[in-house]
């Protein structure tokens, strides 16, 4: 069975850092492109961030971008999202995805973790 599985939430204070990974098993993570997303109680899902199969190629949402950065390590099957700057807007349920491509749409992912609270207090 494929599972993500997510690590690395908690609680910090505005403009902390948290660093999030997604591990991969029961699959070979290679031909996987990834992401992460997340959803604010009460809000739609949002992109977060998204890697190639071999890392060259990341895609940013603007309200992140310059803060967050995204890697992958395939030889450990597993990905990352290192979170700088915290604001209390990044506060939500952070998801790893993996699919075919590396896009802005939760709808090219076919594979979902169960999520990771982060948590942002001003």
């Amino acid at each position: 069975q494929v599972q993500l599985a997510e690590s690395g939430g908690g609680s910090v204070q505005a403009g902390g850092s948290l660093s999030l990974s997604c591990a991969l098993s029961g699959r070979d993570f290679t031909p996987h492109a990834t992401g992460w997303f997340r959803q604010a109680q009460g809000k739609e899902r949002e992109f977060v961030a998204a890697i190639t199969r071999v890392g060259d190629l990341v895609l940013y949402a603007d309200s992140v971008k310059g803060r967050f950065t995204i890697s992958r390590d395939n030889a450990k099957n597993t990905l990352y999202l290192q979170m700088n700057a915290l604001k209390p807007e990044d506060t939500a349920v952070y998801l790893c995805a993996a699919g075919q491509r590396a896009t802005m749409r939760p709808g090219t992912y076919n594979i979902w973790g169960q999520g990771t609270q982060v948590t942002v207090s001003s």
